[in-house]
Protein backbone atom coordinates (compact mmCIF):
# COMPACT_ATOMS: atom_id res chain seq x y z
CA UNK A 1 0.00 0.00 0.00
CA UNK A 2 0.95 3.21 -0.20
CA UNK A 3 1.39 6.40 2.11
CA UNK A 4 0.33 9.57 1.98
CA UNK A 5 1.29 12.38 3.60
CA UNK A 6 0.27 15.62 5.07
CA UNK A 7 2.20 19.02 3.82
CA UNK A 8 2.80 21.53 6.29
CA UNK A 9 1.11 24.90 5.37
CA UNK A 10 2.96 28.22 4.96
CA UNK A 11 3.52 30.17 7.83
CA UNK A 12 2.31 33.83 7.70
CA UNK A 13 4.31 36.42 10.37
CA UNK A 14 1.82 38.71 11.20
CA UNK A 15 3.52 41.25 13.75
CA UNK A 16 0.90 42.80 16.02
CA UNK A 17 -0.64 38.74 16.41
CA UNK A 18 2.75 37.41 16.88
CA UNK A 19 4.77 40.00 18.70
CA UNK A 20 4.61 38.29 21.60
CA UNK A 21 6.20 35.08 20.20
CA UNK A 22 9.66 36.92 19.61
CA UNK A 23 10.17 37.59 22.96
CA UNK A 24 10.40 33.48 23.35
CA UNK A 25 12.80 33.30 20.70
CA UNK A 26 15.76 34.81 20.53
CA UNK A 27 17.18 33.98 17.53
CA UNK A 28 14.77 34.42 14.32
CA UNK A 29 16.22 31.77 12.28
CA UNK A 30 16.18 29.32 14.22
CA UNK A 31 12.42 29.98 14.17
CA UNK A 32 11.84 29.70 10.71
CA UNK A 33 13.09 26.29 10.70
CA UNK A 34 9.88 25.22 12.68
CA UNK A 35 7.47 27.58 13.08
CA UNK A 36 5.92 27.22 9.74
CA UNK A 37 4.39 23.85 11.23
CA UNK A 38 2.62 25.59 13.96
CA UNK A 39 -0.43 26.45 13.70
CA UNK A 40 -0.96 31.17 14.59
CA UNK A 41 -3.53 29.88 16.54
CA UNK A 42 -1.43 27.47 19.16
CA UNK A 43 0.82 30.26 19.64
CA UNK A 44 -2.00 32.69 20.69
CA UNK A 45 -2.89 30.74 23.50
CA UNK A 46 0.41 31.65 24.64
CA UNK A 47 -1.27 35.06 25.51
CA UNK A 48 -3.51 33.80 28.67
CA UNK A 49 -1.98 30.61 28.85
CA UNK A 50 1.65 28.73 29.65
CA UNK A 51 0.26 25.34 28.38
CA UNK A 52 -1.69 24.80 25.53
CA UNK A 53 -3.82 21.54 24.23
CA UNK A 54 -2.08 20.38 20.88
CA UNK A 55 -2.77 18.09 18.14
CA UNK A 56 0.13 16.86 16.50
CA UNK A 57 -0.52 15.14 13.13
CA UNK A 58 2.69 12.88 11.79
CA UNK A 59 3.84 13.05 8.10
CA UNK A 60 3.31 9.34 7.51
CA UNK A 61 -0.41 9.07 7.21
CA UNK A 62 -1.98 5.56 5.60
CA UNK A 63 -3.39 4.78 2.78
CA UNK A 64 -6.77 2.84 3.26
CA UNK A 65 -8.47 3.17 -0.39
CA UNK A 66 -7.67 -0.33 -1.22
CA UNK A 67 -10.41 -1.51 1.40
CA UNK A 68 -13.14 -0.67 -1.22
CA UNK A 69 -11.69 -4.04 -3.21
CA UNK A 70 -12.52 -5.75 -0.29
CA UNK A 71 -15.93 -7.51 -0.30
CA UNK A 72 -17.62 -7.44 3.27
CA UNK A 73 -18.20 -5.05 5.80
CA UNK A 74 -16.18 -6.75 8.33
CA UNK A 75 -13.29 -7.22 5.80
CA UNK A 76 -12.92 -3.75 5.81
CA UNK A 77 -13.47 -2.71 9.05
CA UNK A 78 -10.49 -5.23 9.74
CA UNK A 79 -8.46 -3.91 6.86
CA UNK A 80 -8.82 -0.29 7.74
CA UNK A 81 -8.15 -0.73 11.48
CA UNK A 82 -4.97 -2.87 10.96
CA UNK A 83 -3.62 -0.51 8.58
CA UNK A 84 -3.85 2.38 10.56
CA UNK A 85 -3.43 1.21 14.04
CA UNK A 86 -0.03 -0.53 12.05
CA UNK A 87 1.15 2.89 10.50
CA UNK A 88 0.58 5.14 14.08
CA UNK A 89 2.38 2.48 16.37
CA UNK A 90 5.23 2.19 13.49
CA UNK A 91 5.79 5.43 13.20
CA UNK A 92 4.98 7.25 16.98
CA UNK A 93 8.09 5.39 18.34
CA UNK A 94 10.08 8.40 17.95
CA UNK A 95 8.21 10.79 19.51
CA UNK A 96 6.45 8.81 22.23
CA UNK A 97 9.81 8.32 23.30
CA UNK A 98 10.64 12.15 23.71
CA UNK A 99 7.27 12.58 25.47
CA UNK A 100 7.76 9.37 27.78
CA UNK A 101 11.28 10.50 28.49
CA UNK A 102 9.66 14.07 30.18
CA UNK A 103 6.99 12.22 31.82
CA UNK A 104 4.47 13.81 29.68
CA UNK A 105 0.60 12.74 29.19
CA UNK A 106 -0.55 12.35 25.82
CA UNK A 107 -3.37 9.93 23.93
CA UNK A 108 -2.23 8.49 20.99
CA UNK A 109 -4.87 8.67 17.79
CA UNK A 110 -4.89 6.14 14.74
CA UNK A 111 -7.90 6.76 13.17
CA UNK A 112 -6.09 10.03 12.14
CA UNK A 113 -1.80 9.17 12.68
CA UNK A 114 -1.51 12.18 15.87
CA UNK A 115 -1.25 12.47 19.12
CA UNK A 116 -3.19 14.56 21.59
CA UNK A 117 -1.91 16.69 24.41
CA UNK A 118 -0.79 19.85 26.57
CA UNK A 119 2.11 21.37 26.40
CA UNK A 120 4.63 24.52 27.08
CA UNK A 121 6.16 26.86 24.14
CA UNK A 122 9.76 24.67 24.63
CA UNK A 123 8.16 21.09 24.17
CA UNK A 124 6.33 22.44 21.57
CA UNK A 125 9.16 23.88 19.77
CA UNK A 126 11.03 20.26 20.12
CA UNK A 127 8.10 18.59 18.68
CA UNK A 128 7.66 20.86 15.55
CA UNK A 129 11.38 19.81 14.61
CA UNK A 130 10.96 16.84 14.48
CA UNK A 131 10.94 15.41 10.74
CA UNK A 132 8.70 12.95 11.39
CA UNK A 133 5.58 15.49 12.40
CA UNK A 134 3.37 17.39 9.55
CA UNK A 135 2.36 19.79 11.82
CA UNK A 136 1.20 20.89 15.22
CA UNK A 137 -2.57 22.64 15.65
CA UNK A 138 -4.72 23.53 18.30
CA UNK A 139 -8.19 21.75 19.76
CA UNK A 140 -10.62 23.69 18.98
CA UNK A 141 -13.47 23.92 20.95
CA UNK A 142 -17.06 24.08 19.54
CA UNK A 143 -20.82 24.56 20.73
CA UNK A 144 -23.56 22.11 19.54
CA UNK A 145 -25.43 24.08 17.56
CA UNK A 146 -29.10 24.66 18.34
CA UNK A 147 -32.58 25.84 17.06
CA UNK A 148 -35.12 27.10 19.44
CA UNK A 149 -37.44 24.34 20.74
CA UNK A 150 -41.07 23.98 19.27
CA UNK A 151 -43.61 23.23 21.50
CA UNK A 152 -46.06 21.37 20.06
CA UNK A 153 -49.12 19.23 21.81
CA UNK A 154 -48.03 16.03 23.39
CA UNK A 155 -49.80 13.14 20.96
CA UNK A 156 -51.88 10.87 22.76
CA UNK A 157 -52.83 7.17 21.83
CA UNK A 158 -51.35 5.38 19.42
CA UNK A 159 -48.75 7.83 17.69
CA UNK A 160 -45.98 7.42 14.42
CA UNK A 161 -44.48 10.49 14.30
CA UNK A 162 -45.14 12.55 11.16
CA UNK A 163 -41.57 12.25 10.23
CA UNK A 164 -41.70 8.52 9.81
CA UNK A 165 -45.02 9.09 7.96
CA UNK A 166 -43.75 11.47 5.56
CA UNK A 167 -40.81 9.41 4.93
CA UNK A 168 -43.28 6.13 5.02
CA UNK A 169 -40.64 4.14 7.32
CA UNK A 170 -43.84 2.70 8.31
CA UNK A 171 -44.56 1.25 5.09
CA UNK A 172 -41.20 -0.41 5.12
CA UNK A 173 -42.11 -2.39 8.23
CA UNK A 174 -45.10 -3.59 6.13
CA UNK A 175 -42.93 -5.54 4.79
CA UNK A 176 -41.46 -6.35 7.64
CA UNK A 177 -38.30 -4.79 7.86
CA UNK A 178 -38.01 -2.51 11.01
CA UNK A 179 -33.69 -2.92 11.07
CA UNK A 180 -33.41 -5.97 12.77
CA UNK A 181 -29.94 -7.14 12.50
CA UNK A 182 -28.82 -3.74 12.19
CA UNK A 183 -26.13 -1.58 14.46
CA UNK A 184 -26.17 1.97 14.45
CA UNK A 185 -23.89 4.23 16.19
CA UNK A 186 -24.25 7.96 17.72
CA UNK A 187 -21.87 9.93 18.77
CA UNK A 188 -23.24 12.98 20.76
CA UNK A 189 -24.28 14.32 23.88
CA UNK A 190 -24.38 10.78 25.69
CA UNK A 191 -27.64 8.80 25.80
CA UNK A 192 -30.08 7.86 28.82
CA UNK A 193 -29.91 3.84 27.83
CA UNK A 194 -31.95 3.00 30.63
CA UNK A 195 -35.53 5.42 28.76
CA UNK A 196 -38.41 3.12 27.74
CA UNK A 197 -37.93 3.92 24.53
CA UNK A 198 -34.30 3.29 24.13
CA UNK A 199 -32.84 0.62 26.46
CA UNK A 200 -34.81 -2.33 24.58
CA UNK A 201 -32.65 -1.88 22.04
CA UNK A 202 -29.10 -1.02 22.98
CA UNK A 203 -26.94 -3.62 22.28
CA UNK A 204 -25.78 -3.78 25.78
CA UNK A 205 -28.98 -4.42 27.47
CA UNK A 206 -29.82 -8.69 27.53
CA UNK A 207 -33.65 -8.48 27.29
CA UNK A 208 -33.21 -12.14 28.39
CA UNK A 209 -31.21 -11.99 31.67
CA UNK A 210 -31.94 -7.96 32.11
CA UNK A 211 -27.93 -7.71 32.18
CA UNK A 212 -25.69 -5.03 31.23
CA UNK A 213 -22.85 -5.08 29.50
CA UNK A 214 -21.30 -1.85 28.42
CA UNK A 215 -17.68 -3.23 27.04
CA UNK A 216 -17.69 -2.55 23.36
CA UNK A 217 -21.24 -0.84 23.08
CA UNK A 218 -20.16 2.88 25.27
CA UNK A 219 -17.24 5.44 25.42
CA UNK A 220 -16.86 8.28 26.76
CA UNK A 221 -15.14 10.52 25.23
CA UNK A 222 -14.99 13.45 28.77
CA UNK A 223 -12.19 12.72 30.60
CA UNK A 224 -11.47 14.30 34.21
CA UNK A 225 -8.74 16.64 32.51
CA UNK A 226 -11.00 17.84 29.93
CA UNK A 227 -13.68 18.79 32.18
CA UNK A 228 -14.31 22.55 33.38
CA UNK A 229 -16.47 22.14 35.85
CA UNK A 230 -18.45 19.41 37.17
CA UNK A 231 -20.27 17.70 34.39
CA UNK A 232 -24.28 15.76 35.90
CA UNK A 233 -22.85 12.87 34.20
CA UNK A 234 -19.35 12.72 36.02
CA UNK A 235 -16.27 11.55 33.68
CA UNK A 236 -15.38 8.40 31.76
CA UNK A 237 -18.62 7.07 32.59
CA UNK A 238 -19.08 3.18 32.65
CA UNK A 239 -22.56 3.72 31.42
CA UNK A 240 -24.02 5.59 28.73
CA UNK A 241 -25.63 8.77 30.13
CA UNK A 242 -26.54 12.02 28.43
CA UNK A 243 -25.70 15.20 30.25
CA UNK A 244 -27.98 17.70 28.42
CA UNK A 245 -30.57 15.92 26.00
CA UNK A 246 -29.56 16.21 22.57
CA UNK A 247 -28.26 12.69 22.76
CA UNK A 248 -31.06 10.94 23.71
CA UNK A 249 -33.50 12.39 21.97
CA UNK A 250 -31.40 11.86 18.36
CA UNK A 251 -31.05 8.00 19.21
CA UNK A 252 -34.90 7.97 19.98
CA UNK A 253 -35.90 9.19 16.52
CA UNK A 254 -33.14 6.29 14.59
CA UNK A 255 -34.80 3.19 17.45
CA UNK A 256 -36.82 4.79 19.50
CA UNK A 257 -40.97 3.32 20.50
CA UNK A 258 -42.68 2.48 23.70
CA UNK A 259 -45.74 1.13 23.80
CA UNK A 260 -48.04 2.75 21.44
CA UNK A 261 -45.66 5.81 20.88
CA UNK A 262 -43.44 5.03 17.77
CA UNK A 263 -40.63 7.67 16.87
CA UNK A 264 -37.89 5.29 15.74
CA UNK A 265 -37.26 4.98 11.94
CA UNK A 266 -35.94 1.43 12.66
CA UNK A 267 -37.34 0.56 16.10
CA UNK A 268 -35.58 -3.04 15.84
CA UNK A 269 -32.04 -2.11 15.17
CA UNK A 270 -29.41 -1.80 17.90
CA UNK A 271 -27.60 0.82 19.16
CA UNK A 272 -24.34 2.00 20.52
CA UNK A 273 -22.82 4.94 21.79
CA UNK A 274 -20.39 7.16 22.75
CA UNK A 275 -20.10 10.82 23.74
CA UNK A 276 -18.44 13.31 22.43
CA UNK A 277 -19.55 16.60 24.25
CA UNK A 278 -19.17 18.02 27.30
CA UNK A 279 -23.00 19.22 28.03
CA UNK A 280 -22.52 20.23 24.41
CA UNK A 281 -19.05 21.47 23.82
CA UNK A 282 -17.28 19.47 22.05
CA UNK A 283 -13.46 19.64 20.75
CA UNK A 284 -11.55 18.34 17.66
CA UNK A 285 -9.76 14.97 19.93
CA UNK A 286 -13.15 14.24 21.79
CA UNK A 287 -14.36 14.25 17.48
CA UNK A 288 -11.73 11.81 16.67
CA UNK A 289 -11.16 9.82 19.49
CA UNK A 290 -15.15 8.83 18.84
CA UNK A 291 -14.49 8.08 15.26
CA UNK A 292 -11.60 5.69 16.37
CA UNK A 293 -13.68 4.26 18.61
CA UNK A 294 -16.99 3.20 16.10
CA UNK A 295 -14.21 1.72 13.54
CA UNK A 296 -12.58 -0.70 16.30
CA UNK A 297 -15.08 -0.51 19.43
CA UNK A 298 -13.00 -1.33 22.64
CA UNK A 299 -13.74 -2.86 26.13
CA UNK A 300 -14.46 -0.01 28.98
CA UNK A 301 -10.67 -0.11 29.59
CA UNK A 302 -10.40 1.88 26.11
CA UNK A 303 -8.61 -1.79 25.44
CA UNK A 304 -8.96 -5.19 22.90
CA UNK A 305 -10.46 -3.34 19.90
CA UNK A 306 -12.62 -5.70 18.18
CA UNK A 307 -13.44 -3.41 14.33
CA UNK A 308 -15.94 -6.68 13.69
CA UNK A 309 -18.27 -5.16 16.28
CA UNK A 310 -18.16 -1.87 14.15
CA UNK A 311 -22.01 -0.21 13.86
CA UNK A 312 -23.15 -0.05 10.11
CA UNK A 313 -23.90 3.81 10.18
CA UNK A 314 -23.27 6.18 12.61
CA UNK A 315 -25.25 9.36 13.13
CA UNK A 316 -23.37 13.46 13.34
CA UNK A 317 -25.30 15.86 14.94
CA UNK A 318 -22.60 18.35 15.44
CA UNK A 319 -20.84 20.15 13.78
CA UNK A 320 -17.25 22.35 14.70
CA UNK A 321 -17.62 25.88 13.09
CA UNK A 322 -14.97 28.44 12.60
CA UNK A 323 -16.13 30.44 15.01
CA UNK A 324 -15.25 27.71 17.25
CA UNK A 325 -11.48 27.01 16.01
CA UNK A 326 -12.35 24.64 13.19
CA UNK A 327 -10.65 26.20 10.07
CA UNK A 328 -8.80 25.46 7.36
CA UNK A 329 -5.56 24.74 9.09
CA UNK A 330 -7.30 21.71 10.34
CA UNK A 331 -10.01 21.11 8.07
CA UNK A 332 -7.88 17.96 6.59
CA UNK A 333 -8.26 16.08 10.36
CA UNK A 334 -11.91 15.44 10.36
CA UNK A 335 -12.01 15.29 6.84
CA UNK A 336 -9.29 11.87 7.35
CA UNK A 337 -11.30 10.70 10.04
CA UNK A 338 -14.12 10.87 8.22
CA UNK A 339 -12.58 8.96 5.29
CA UNK A 340 -11.45 6.00 7.85
CA UNK A 341 -14.79 5.24 8.86
CA UNK A 342 -16.15 5.10 5.31
CA UNK A 343 -13.70 3.13 3.76
CA UNK A 344 -14.49 0.61 6.95
CA UNK A 345 -17.23 0.12 5.49
CA UNK A 346 -19.68 2.48 7.74
CA UNK A 347 -22.32 5.18 7.05
CA UNK A 348 -21.40 8.54 7.93
CA UNK A 349 -24.31 10.58 8.23
CA UNK A 350 -24.07 14.37 9.21
CA UNK A 351 -26.28 17.20 9.75
CA UNK A 352 -25.67 19.91 7.70
CA UNK A 353 -25.92 22.49 10.34
CA UNK A 354 -28.58 24.98 11.26
CA UNK A 355 -27.11 28.34 9.56
CA UNK A 356 -29.60 29.20 7.25
CA UNK A 357 -30.89 30.84 5.27
CA UNK A 358 -28.28 32.31 3.27
CA UNK A 359 -26.48 30.64 0.73
CA UNK A 360 -22.85 29.06 1.40
CA UNK A 361 -23.70 27.99 5.18
CA UNK A 362 -22.54 24.83 5.08
CA UNK A 363 -19.51 25.79 6.42
CA UNK A 364 -18.33 23.33 9.57
CA UNK A 365 -16.61 19.85 9.80
CA UNK A 366 -17.68 17.16 9.00
CA UNK A 367 -20.20 18.29 6.70
CA UNK A 368 -18.62 20.24 4.30
CA UNK A 369 -16.20 17.30 3.86
CA UNK A 370 -16.85 14.81 0.51
CA UNK A 371 -16.74 11.73 2.14
CA UNK A 372 -19.94 12.73 4.79
CA UNK A 373 -22.99 12.34 3.82
CA UNK A 374 -24.74 15.77 4.63
CA UNK A 375 -28.19 16.38 5.50
CA UNK A 376 -30.65 19.16 5.73
CA UNK A 377 -33.74 19.68 7.45
CA UNK A 378 -37.69 20.09 5.69
CA UNK A 379 -40.74 20.79 7.41
CA UNK A 380 -44.41 19.24 7.59
CA UNK A 381 -45.01 20.44 4.17
CA UNK A 382 -41.58 19.26 2.82
CA UNK A 383 -40.06 23.08 2.16
CA UNK A 384 -36.67 22.76 3.19
CA UNK A 385 -36.68 24.85 7.21
CA UNK A 386 -35.42 28.46 7.45
CA UNK A 387 -32.79 27.43 9.70
CA UNK A 388 -31.79 24.60 7.69
CA UNK A 389 -27.83 25.40 5.88
CA UNK A 390 -27.69 25.41 2.40
CA UNK A 391 -24.20 25.10 0.36
CA UNK A 392 -22.04 25.36 -1.88
CA UNK A 393 -18.67 24.69 0.40
CA UNK A 394 -16.89 27.48 0.42
CA UNK A 395 -15.03 27.88 3.38
CA UNK A 396 -12.38 25.27 2.02
CA UNK A 397 -12.68 26.12 -1.67
CA UNK A 398 -14.40 23.28 -3.00
CA UNK A 399 -17.47 24.76 -3.98
CA UNK A 400 -18.70 21.53 -3.39
CA UNK A 401 -22.59 20.96 -3.80
CA UNK A 402 -24.07 20.34 -0.25
CA UNK A 403 -26.20 19.49 1.57
CA UNK A 404 -26.73 15.61 -0.04
CA UNK A 405 -30.21 15.03 0.92
CA UNK A 406 -32.77 16.46 3.39
CA UNK A 407 -35.24 15.15 6.36
CA UNK A 408 -37.76 15.59 8.64
CA UNK A 409 -35.83 18.15 10.99
CA UNK A 410 -38.65 20.61 12.16
CA UNK A 411 -40.96 19.94 15.33
CA UNK A 412 -39.82 16.30 15.77
CA UNK A 413 -41.13 14.66 18.73
CA UNK A 414 -38.56 12.16 20.22
CA UNK A 415 -37.08 11.05 23.87
CA UNK A 416 -35.15 13.12 26.53
CA UNK A 417 -33.78 12.34 29.85
CA UNK A 418 -35.75 11.00 33.16
CA UNK A 419 -37.64 8.95 30.49
CA UNK A 420 -39.47 11.95 29.01
CA UNK A 421 -40.42 13.28 25.62
CA UNK A 422 -39.84 16.51 23.51
CA UNK A 423 -40.31 18.60 20.15
CA UNK A 424 -36.70 19.74 18.92
CA UNK A 425 -35.92 21.06 15.65
CA UNK A 426 -32.76 21.48 13.86
CA UNK A 427 -30.55 19.17 11.24
CA UNK A 428 -29.59 17.43 14.33
CA UNK A 429 -33.13 15.78 13.90
CA UNK A 430 -33.11 15.24 10.42
CA UNK A 431 -29.74 13.31 10.18
CA UNK A 432 -31.67 10.60 12.70
CA UNK A 433 -33.75 10.02 10.17
CA UNK A 434 -31.44 9.31 7.55
CA UNK A 435 -29.21 6.80 9.58
CA UNK A 436 -32.99 5.11 10.33
CA UNK A 437 -33.29 4.60 6.47
CA UNK A 438 -29.82 3.29 6.48
CA UNK A 439 -30.98 0.72 9.15
CA UNK A 440 -34.04 -0.19 7.13
CA UNK A 441 -32.02 -1.03 4.15
CA UNK A 442 -29.59 -3.13 5.13
CA UNK A 443 -32.30 -4.53 7.26
CA UNK A 444 -34.06 -6.00 4.56
CA UNK A 445 -30.88 -6.72 2.08
CA UNK A 446 -28.01 -7.52 4.17
CA UNK A 447 -25.52 -7.16 1.16
CA UNK A 448 -25.57 -3.64 1.35
CA UNK A 449 -23.40 -3.60 4.73
CA UNK A 450 -20.36 -1.87 4.11
CA UNK A 451 -21.16 -0.65 0.48
CA UNK A 452 -21.57 2.88 1.24
CA UNK A 453 -21.01 4.45 -2.26
CA UNK A 454 -23.67 1.94 -3.31
CA UNK A 455 -26.49 3.25 0.00
CA UNK A 456 -25.35 6.55 -0.47
CA UNK A 457 -25.91 6.41 -4.39
CA UNK A 458 -30.09 4.73 -3.53
CA UNK A 459 -30.79 7.09 -1.04
CA UNK A 460 -30.14 10.24 -3.53
CA UNK A 461 -31.97 8.48 -6.41
CA UNK A 462 -34.72 7.71 -4.94
CA UNK A 463 -35.13 10.81 -2.85
CA UNK A 464 -38.55 13.04 -3.60
CA UNK A 465 -36.91 15.62 -5.52
CA UNK A 466 -37.87 19.21 -4.60
CA UNK A 467 -37.09 23.12 -5.71
CA UNK A 468 -36.59 25.96 -4.61
CA UNK A 469 -36.54 29.35 -6.21
CA UNK A 470 -33.02 29.61 -4.45
CA UNK A 471 -29.93 30.01 -6.44
CA UNK A 472 -27.28 29.26 -4.16
CA UNK A 473 -23.48 28.47 -5.82
CA UNK A 474 -24.81 29.64 -9.14
CA UNK A 475 -26.97 25.76 -9.03
CA UNK A 476 -30.77 27.05 -10.37
CA UNK A 477 -32.66 26.15 -7.17
CA UNK A 478 -34.55 23.99 -10.17
CA UNK A 479 -31.68 21.80 -10.93
CA UNK A 480 -31.40 18.34 -9.08
CA UNK A 481 -29.54 17.98 -6.82
CA UNK A 482 -29.18 21.38 -5.83
CA UNK A 483 -27.77 23.81 -3.03
CA UNK A 484 -31.09 23.83 -0.56
CA UNK A 485 -32.48 20.42 -0.33
CA UNK A 486 -29.69 18.46 -2.06
CA UNK A 487 -30.95 15.81 -4.10
CA UNK A 488 -34.44 16.05 -2.53
CA UNK A 489 -36.04 14.76 0.92
CA UNK A 490 -35.49 10.79 1.59
CA UNK A 491 -38.12 7.74 0.48
CA UNK A 492 -37.42 5.33 2.84
CA UNK A 493 -40.06 2.93 0.64
CA UNK A 494 -38.18 3.85 -2.20
CA UNK A 495 -34.90 3.28 -0.85
CA UNK A 496 -35.58 -0.15 0.34
CA UNK A 497 -37.12 -1.43 -2.68
CA UNK A 498 -34.27 -0.17 -4.59
CA UNK A 499 -31.69 -1.39 -1.88
CA UNK A 500 -33.31 -5.12 -2.64
CA UNK A 501 -31.98 -5.00 -6.08
CA UNK A 502 -28.58 -4.76 -4.93
CA UNK A 503 -26.65 -7.76 -5.67
CA UNK A 504 -22.83 -8.03 -5.26
CA UNK A 505 -20.24 -7.66 -8.14
CA UNK A 506 -17.70 -9.99 -8.03
CA UNK A 507 -14.93 -7.78 -5.48
CA UNK A 508 -11.17 -8.91 -6.24
CA UNK A 509 -9.32 -8.93 -3.17
CA UNK A 510 -6.09 -6.50 -2.01
CA UNK A 511 -3.62 -9.07 -2.34
CA UNK A 512 -1.32 -6.31 -4.95
CA UNK A 513 -0.63 -9.13 -7.25
CA UNK A 514 1.74 -7.21 -9.58
CA UNK A 515 3.98 -7.61 -6.28
CA UNK A 516 2.99 -10.17 -3.82
CA UNK A 517 1.39 -13.40 -4.74
CA UNK A 518 0.74 -15.98 -1.51
CA UNK A 519 -0.16 -19.96 -2.10
CA UNK A 520 -1.87 -21.80 -1.23
CA UNK A 521 -4.46 -19.96 -0.19
CA UNK A 522 -6.88 -21.35 1.63
CA UNK A 523 -3.46 -23.31 3.69
CA UNK A 524 -3.75 -26.37 6.04
CA UNK A 525 -0.69 -25.23 7.70
CA UNK A 526 2.14 -23.00 5.61
CA UNK A 527 2.01 -20.00 3.26
CA UNK A 528 4.30 -18.87 1.01
CA UNK A 529 4.86 -15.06 -0.01
CA UNK A 530 5.94 -14.76 -3.46
CA UNK A 531 7.67 -10.90 -4.07
CA UNK A 532 8.25 -9.18 -7.39
CA UNK A 533 10.01 -5.82 -7.26
CA UNK A 534 10.32 -5.71 -3.36
CA UNK A 535 13.34 -5.61 -1.78
CA UNK A 536 15.00 -5.25 1.43
CA UNK A 537 13.87 -5.21 4.92
CA UNK A 538 10.15 -5.89 5.87
CA UNK A 539 7.90 -6.90 8.46
CA UNK A 540 5.42 -9.19 7.29
CA UNK A 541 2.27 -9.55 10.45
CA UNK A 542 -0.93 -11.42 10.18
CA UNK A 543 -4.23 -10.36 11.84
CA UNK A 544 -7.10 -12.01 12.30
CA UNK A 545 -10.75 -10.41 11.86
CA UNK A 546 -10.52 -9.11 15.42
CA UNK A 547 -7.56 -7.11 14.65
CA UNK A 548 -5.07 -9.24 16.91
CA UNK A 549 -1.73 -9.99 16.02
CA UNK A 550 -1.28 -13.78 15.56
CA UNK A 551 2.37 -13.90 13.23
CA UNK A 552 5.21 -11.21 12.99
CA UNK A 553 8.39 -11.51 11.42
CA UNK A 554 11.18 -9.54 10.10
CA UNK A 555 12.57 -10.72 6.56
CA UNK A 556 14.61 -9.48 4.16
CA UNK A 557 14.37 -9.90 0.79
CA UNK A 558 17.20 -8.86 -1.30
CA UNK A 559 18.53 -12.07 -2.08
CA UNK A 560 15.50 -13.85 -2.31
CA UNK A 561 12.10 -13.21 -3.36
CA UNK A 562 10.08 -15.90 -1.20
CA UNK A 563 9.51 -16.90 2.22
CA UNK A 564 7.60 -19.40 3.91
CA UNK A 565 5.20 -18.65 7.07
CA UNK A 566 4.25 -21.58 9.40
CA UNK A 567 0.59 -21.11 11.41
CA UNK A 568 -0.68 -24.70 12.05
CA UNK A 569 -1.71 -23.48 15.53
CA UNK A 570 -4.28 -21.03 14.10
CA UNK A 571 -7.97 -21.71 14.02
CA UNK A 572 -9.65 -22.02 10.80
CA UNK A 573 -11.23 -18.67 9.68
CA UNK A 574 -10.24 -15.30 7.62
CA UNK A 575 -6.73 -13.25 8.06
CA UNK A 576 -4.94 -10.30 6.86
CA UNK A 577 -1.68 -9.73 6.27
CA UNK A 578 0.49 -6.80 5.76
CA UNK A 579 4.03 -6.57 4.31
CA UNK A 580 5.46 -3.18 4.91
CA UNK A 581 8.77 -0.90 5.18
CA UNK A 582 9.08 2.57 4.80
CA UNK A 583 8.82 1.84 0.84
CA UNK A 584 5.80 -0.36 0.63
CA UNK A 585 2.85 -1.16 2.24
CA UNK A 586 1.22 -4.35 0.72
CA UNK A 587 -1.80 -6.19 2.39
CA UNK A 588 -4.13 -8.77 1.56
CA UNK A 589 -6.67 -11.62 2.91
CA UNK A 590 -5.69 -15.53 3.55
CA UNK A 591 -7.81 -17.72 4.76
CA UNK A 592 -7.35 -21.13 6.43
Amino acid sequence: MKKTSFTPRNFIFVPCFLLFVFCFLPFLSDAQTWQSKVNPSVFAQFQSQTEVEIIVLMREQADVSGADRLASKEEKGTFVFNILRGTSERSQGGIQQLLNAQNKRFQSFWVVNGLFLTANFDLIKQIAERDDVAEVMNNPHAKIDLVPELTLPQPEGIIITWGILKIRADSVWSLGYRGQNVVIGGEDTGYEWTHPALKPKYRGWNTTTSVADHNYNWHDAIHPDSVTASNPCGTNTAAPCDDHNHGTHTMGTMTGSFDTLLIGVAPNARWIGARNMDRGDGTLARYIECFQFFIAPTNLAGQLPKPTLAPHVINNSWSCPTSEGCNPSNFAVMDAAVKAVRAAGIVPVISAGNSGPNCETVNAPPAIHAPGFAVGATAMNDTIANFSSRGPVTVDGSNRLKPDVSAPGVGVYSSIRNGLYANFSGTSMAGPHVAGVVALMISANPKLAGQVDTIESILKRTALHLTTGQMCGMVPGSAIPNNTYGYGRIDALRAVLEGLKYKPSAIKNVDNQSLVQVYPNPFSSEITFYTEGVSGDVLIQIFNVNGQNVFSKKENFSLKNRTTVSLPNVPMGVYFYTIQNEKINLTGKIVK
